[in-house]
């Protein structure tokens, strides 16, 4: 899919030569951005999706969805409202890279379950007071887990000196091997997989290199239906989000010249270079902890 994207014609076109390398400020002594909004690459986006369905059958019904998929584009822009990371063209071909939104794989199951009492059921089904009260009853719930997204590690510019466009670090191990740490001086990735850069080049770290921790997370609820009068019904539900309080963690700060090293190598501060300081948004409020909630819906 061909994309547009804000391009900025006075970003600097050399490495190292600051604003004396912006097109506009050497023939109008103009440094501010000077954007075009034009086709810059193409997006590509190739899945495997898959749909399992049980309709309600004996008491249960069932809803699974899974995707494996990758995303490749021009980084880092989600909505075409943000410019290419790197503006000079004979460099361009260095955004290329997997998207920033990209999950290499989204597992969603949802669930219905009548409860096995009442009338007709396997226990408490005699017609009593206590079975009529315990019949009725469906427990549903919703089961997410998805990969995370994708990050790049990043720089300090002071040497690249050209603006409007993305210092990335150096990449000095052959692979980056994920710690897993969460909290304060907790490496999630290994820091010493990355370097600064000290010289007038783009680094030698691609672009949405590194990916975040996934996510996980399950939903249910309780309720029953109760017909006080052919025209009254009343619903109680009780439900819980995040039942199992499992933390949904933020991608870990991604800039390597945060980091002090020691004069032998070892590492003085991480200055939050690889740490995960906060939890991602679900779509609740920021609310990322367990809840719980009681309603009761009367209809007529």
């Amino acid at each position: 899919m061909k994309i547009a994207q804000r391009f900025d014609l006075n970003a600097g076109q050399v490495l190292g030569g600051g604003s004396a390398g912006q097109p506009y400020n050497a023939k109008f002594g103009r440094t501010t951005a000077t954007e075009l909004l034009t086709p810059t690459g193409h997006n590509t986006y190739d899945s495997l999706q898959m749909n399992v369905q049980r309709r309600l059958a004996q008491g249960v019904a069932v809803n699974v969805v899974y995707t494996y998929s990758k995303a490749m584009g021009i980084c880092c822009d989600d909505l075409s409202d943000g410019p290419p990371q790197i503006q000079i063209p004979q460099y361009f071909n260095l955004n290329r890279a997997i998207m920033p939104y990209d999950r290499t794989h989204n597992f969603n199951a949802s669930f219905i379950l009548e409860m096995p009492f009442g009338k007709g059921k396997h226990w408490a089904n005699s017609g009593s007071f206590a079975s009529k009260l315990a019949s009725g009853w469906q427990f549903n719930g919703l089961i997410s887990a998805y990969s995370g997204t994708p990050f790049t590690v990043t720089a300090a510019n002071a040497s690249l000196n050209a603006p409007g466009n993305a210092q990335r670090a150096n990449l000095v191990k052959s692979e980056v091997a994920i710690l897993g740490g969460t909290g304060p001086n907790q490496s999630y990735f290994d820091p010493l997989a990355f370097a600064s850069v000290t010289t007038p080049t783009f680094g030698t770290a691609g672009f949405d290199l590194v990916r975040g921790p996934g996510t996980f997370n399950f939903d249910a609820g309780l309720f029953r239906q109760f017909a006080v009068s052919e025209r009254w019904q009343v619903q109680f539900r009780a439900e819980s989000l995040n039942v199992t309080n499992t933390p949904h963690f933020a991608n870990p700060g991604n800039n390597v010249s945060n980091m002090v090293l020691n004069p032998d190598g070892t590492i003085r501060s991480l200055g939050g270079y690889t740490v995960i300081s906060a939890t991602t948004g679900t779509g609740r409020e920021g609310i990322d902890e367990r809840m719980f909630r009681l309603g009761l819906r009367i209809t007529f």
